[in-house]
């Protein structure tokens, strides 16, 4: 069990916990007008509002105290000593050297600056290299369309950031992704694209990943048929450290790009797997992303867990899942730029926490990661809130804004933000009973008592809610880091490896085994009565 359960820090807690849970939120506030600003957090022009989490100011410092007893100080300091972290794999963790802008970071008595660098200054040279017009196709034509094939970490990281930077896109170049083993994901992909101005990046670190490499060969094959096998090297470019296989495919090495296994397949945004958003969006911009994620991660390591943005996100999600029974975290950002990061974030954290075996090799003891799910205001509004409102469930909602918006169309950015706070606002105060009859009675003319039942909220919701100045670069970087910090965070409170992932590989286990009875290759043997029964109904 994890030790930081039987501390005093979580007792204390607990008992606070218990104190608590019959109070409503909007009690709460009517008897602290000052609830706001003592449960705010600034930092630059970010604002961090937890007042709306049912929680009191005598909660963050015992939350802070947590931190204290899992050492939390002291995993960040082995993470960036470029200890081991991940143990199950025996790999540091050090996917920040990648924003990194200062003196050495030493992995095994080696500085790794010099290889990230060399890489950074490779993309760049191939990214004005497209973008000018100097890298043509086998035909001379220059290049109109970017096509990223890979998976989860090697895609969703710049599919995410490549929309929620849309309005930073370089002109006259289209960037898709794909990722889905199902051909129609390529299919539709390819459909509207013409060979002879297409460039693929194929993104597999080992070059074998399954889903990425049938991917591949069918873009390949699309490509060949029109411009034939020499044609390959001026249309595909890998991320790799296979050289070999690369070579093997007809990618010239010189235009492989390397990543290091010390860089997760989902922190991996910051490395080479974002080439295809440094090309959407031009390198000096996808610099302003790395400096945006350096400032957050300078802010992780130096403030105090209570300035901390990272470790407060990290303590309130320990507090909702742990203390109050919160099993369910909706992520809603009022930005339509920013809808793929409730998908992001699901892989982010539920591929990272999603575990109940701890460091030790023994059950953590307590539930961990929340089931994560979201889509962007206002559209979701008119689809699941019903059931935040009234459907009698406890979960907590996590509401992102930005106070300009990236797209300012008139009249459309005032709207979008009074509907964030409205939201915000009626999960937390309900409407009662007496409230409902009253505002039935008064209507002109006055609508029938019946239906007081059915306009009554709970309330009692509790949110957080993260207001950012303006989706750019910068700031996206640093929201990206700030989660990737909070996952670091909860990993240490669980004392969970935050970095492997090895329910993921289990399931590619058996499908590796089921292809061949599938394809009709080997007989159907040695497996559930279901599963063969699903394979003979498919033949």
């Amino acid at each position: 069990m994890n030790p930081l359960l039987s501390s005093p820090a979580w007792k204390d807690v607990e008992r606070h916990a218990q104190g608590l849970r019959g109070r409503h939120l909007r009690d709460l506030f009517a008897t602290d007008p000052t609830r706001f600003q003592r449960l705010s957090v600034r930092w630059n022009d970010w604002l961090l509002d937890l007042s709306k989490q049912r929680i009191t100011p005598e909660t963050l410092p015992l939350l802070a105290e947590l931190w204290n007893s899992a050492a939390v100080p002291g995993w960040i300091a082995r993470m960036r000593a470029g200890e081991p972290i991940n143990h199950t794999e025996g790999r540091a963790v050090l996917h920040f050297a990648l924003r990194h802008g200062g003196g050495p970071i030493m992995l095994d008595g080696a500085d790794v600056m010099p290889d990230v660098r060399a890489v950074q200054g490779q993309m760049r040279g191939f990214c004005d290299a497209i973008h000018s017009g100097r890298w043509r196709g086998a035909t001379g034509e220059p290049i109109s369309d970017i096509v990223n094939i890979g998976i989860g970490g090697s895609d969703l990281g710049p599919r995410m950031a490549t929309q929620a930077l849309a309005a930073h896109h370089v002109p006259h170049l289209r960037v898709h992704f794909v990722a889905n083993l199902d051909g129609a994901d390529l299919a539709t992909t390819l459909a509207g694209l013409a060979p002879r101005t297409t460039l693929f990046i194929i993104a597999s670190k080992t070059f074998t990943t399954q889903e990425t490499m049938q991917n591949a060969a069918s873009a390949r094959a699309w490509l060949t048929a029109a411009l034939g096998e020499a044609a390959v090297s001026r249309h595909f470019v890998a991320i790799s450290t296979a050289l070999d296989r690369v070579a093997a495919f007809g990618i010239d090495p010189d235009n492989a790009f390397a990543f290091w296994d010390w860089v997760g397949g989902r922190f991996s945004l910051w490395s080479a797997i974002g080439l295809s958003l440094a090309l959407a969006i031009g390198h000096e911009k996808f610099a302003q992303l790395l400096a945006g994620a350096r400032a957050m991660d300078e802010h992780f390591f130096s403030a105090p867990p209570l300035e901390n943005l990272p470790a407060l996100l990290a303590l309130i999600d320990l507090w909702n899942s742990d203390f109050l029974g919160l099993q369910t975290r909706a992520l809603l950002p009022y930005s339509q730029s920013l809808g793929l990061l409730p998908r992001y974030l699901q892989q982010l954290e539920m591929e990272s926490l999603g575990k109940q075996t701890d460091r030790d090799g023994k059950l953590v003891g307590c539930p961990t990661q929340p089931i994560l799910w979201g889509e962007p205001g206002t559209n979701g509004q008119h689809a699941f809130y019903q059931l935040l409102h009234q459907g009698g469930r406890a979960l907590s909602c996590e509401f992102i804004a930005c106070r300009a918006a990236d797209f300012p169309l008139a009249g459309h950015h005032a709207k979008l933000l009074a509907n964030c706070f409205a939201q915000s606002a009626a999960l937390m105060q309900g409407k009662t009973a007496a409230e409902a009859c009253a505002e039935l009675e008064s209507a002109v003319p006055p609508a029938p008592t019946f239906l007081a039942p059915y306009k009554t909220f709970p309330g009692n919701q509790p949110s957080t809610t993260l207001l950012l100045p303006k989706l750019d670069p910068h700031t996206l970087g640093a929201l990206i880091a700030l989660y990737e910090h909070k996952v670091f965070t909860l990993g240490a409170l669980w004392n969970l490896n935050a970095f492997d992932q090895w329910g993921v590989e289990y399931g590619k286990q058996i499908a590796n085994t089921l292809l061949p009875m599938i394809e009709g290759k080997t007989p159907v043997a040695n497996i559930d009565s279901s599963t063969a029964g699903l394979i003979a109904a498919c033949k």
